[in-house]
C-alpha cells in the first residue's frame, strides 16, 4: 500500500499499516539479531521511533518501506553492541563420548528460536506464509550470523524482500557500487558455509507432524529404540546453553539413555508446536507440587523421513510464544 492510498487522519494513519506489517517485521528482525526477544524490542523501537518521526515523512516510498528501514537501521545500531550469536555446533567438533560433561556457558551470546505463533497466520497469498517461514530456518539463522551487520542487511533486503540496489543503498547509506559488494562478499560467504546449497524441499506437514508425534512418544517413555526409528545415521543433539554437543546415534542414544532418561525419571512431557518454520516440541518438567511447568523449547529439523537435528532452547517464555500453556495440571 502506497502511503498516498492512506487517509492521513492525524498522526496515526500509519499505524493500521504497521500493525499489518508487525509479524513479518518480527521475522526480519530476527533474521538480523539472531534473536527473538531482540527482534520484539527492535519492532517495538521502530514503532516509536515512527511515531516520533511521522511529520516528517514525505511519501517518497511506501509506508511499508519506510518502516523496514527503520527497523533495519535499528537492528544495526543494536548490533553494534553485540557479539554474533551461536548454537553449539558453532562452536567446534561434536563431542565423542557419551559420558562427556554437559556444562553451560552463559558468557556466549546464543541463537534464540523463533516461535511459529509470533508470524501468526497471515491474509493473502499462502506462498507469501511459505516464503516467511522458509526464510527463518534455523540453519540459514545461524548462517546469516557469519555476516557482518552490513552485508546480512543487504542481503536479507536483496534476497528476502527483493529491494533494489538503489533501495538498499538508501537504507545503509551507502552508494550503489558498494551494496552490490556487499552483495558478493555475502553470498560469497554463505556459499563457503553451505557448499551444498540450499537444502530439499521441506516434507509435508501432516508427515513432519506425525515424525514429531512418535518422537515424542518415545522420548516420554524414554525409549531409545523407537527414538533410533525417527532420527538420521548423523542425527545431532544440541542443548543452549551448552556448548557440548553430540553426533551419531552410536554417541546421541547412550547420552539419552544414561543422563536425559535417567535424570528426567518421567517428570518431562512434550507437546507439538512449530519454529522457525520447522516442528518443535515445548517440555515441560514436573516440580515438587507435581505441576508440569513450560521449561525449554525444541526445535527440530527434518532431512528426508526422517529427524537429522534436534536444538533445545531453555525459557518457558519460548513456550508460551509458541502458543503452549505455561503449566500443565
Amino acid at each position: 500500500m502506497s502511503s498516498e492510498t492512506i487517509p492521513r487522519t492525524g498522526s496515526a494513519w500509519w499505524r493500521d499499516e504497521f500493525d499489518a506489517l508487525r509479524p513479518a517485521l518480527v521475522a526480519h528482525c530476527y533474521r538480523m539479531t539472531g534473536s527473538y526477544h531482540d527482534a520484539e524490542d527492535a519492532v517495538q523501537e521502530t514503532y516509536l521511533k515512527a511515531a516520533r518521526g511521522v511529520d516528517a515523512f514525505e511519501g517518497r516510498s511506501s509506508v511499508k518501506t519506510w518502516l523496514y528501514r527503520i527497523a533495519t537501521n535499528t537492528c544495526l545500531t543494536e548490533l553494534n553492541h553485540r557479539n554474533r550469536r551461536v548454537l553449539p555446533a558453532g562452536l567446534g567438533a561434536p563431542a565423542h563420548d557419551p559420558d562427556t560433561r554437559v556444562h553451560g556457558d552463559d558468557s556466549l551470546a546464543w541463537l534464540e528460536p523463533l516461535p511459529d505463533a509470533v508470524l501468526g497466520q497471515r491474509a493473502g497469498d499462502p506462498g507469501d506464509v511459505v516464503v516467511l517461514r522458509e526464510s527463518v530456518r534455523l540453519a540459514l539463522i545461524a548462517a546469516l550470523q557469519y555476516l557482518p551487520a552490513r552485508q546480512r542487511a543487504a542481503f536479507l533486503l536483496r534476497e528476502v524482500l527483493s529491494w533494489s540496489a538503489a533501495e538498499i543503498a538508501g537504507t545503509l547509506g551507502v552508494s550503489v557500487p558498494a551494496v552490490k559488494s556487499l552483495l558478493q562478499r555475502a553470498r560469497g560467504r554463505l556459499d563457503e558455509l553451505d557448499p551444498d546449497g540450499p537444502p530439499p524441499a521441506a516434507p509435508d506437514p501432516g508427515v513432519e507432524r506425525a515424525l514429531l508425534d512418535r518422537y515424542i512418544a518415545a522420548f516420554e517413555a524414554a525409549d531409545a529404540a523407537a527414538i533410533r526409528a525417527v532420527i538420521q545415521d548423523d542425527f545431532s543433539l544440541e542443548a543452549v546453553p551448552h556448548p557440548v554437543w553430540f553426533q551419531g546415534v552410536h554417541v546421541c542414544l547412550p547420552f539419552l539413555e544414561r543422563h536425559a532418561f535417567a535424570a528426567d525419571g518421567g517428570t518431562v512431557r512434550l507437546l507439538p508446536t512449530r519454529a522457525n518454520g520447522q516442528p518443535a516440541a515445548g517440555s515441560y518438567r514436573r516440580d515438587a507440587s507435581g505441576i508440569l511447568r513450560a521449561e525449554s523449547l525444541w526445535v527440530f529439523t527434518v532431512t528426508g523421513d526422517r529427524f537429522s537435528r534436534a536444538v533445545k532452547f531453555p525459557g518457558p517464555g519460548l513456550v508460551t510464544a509458541a502458543g503452549l500453556p505455561a503449566r500443565l495440571a
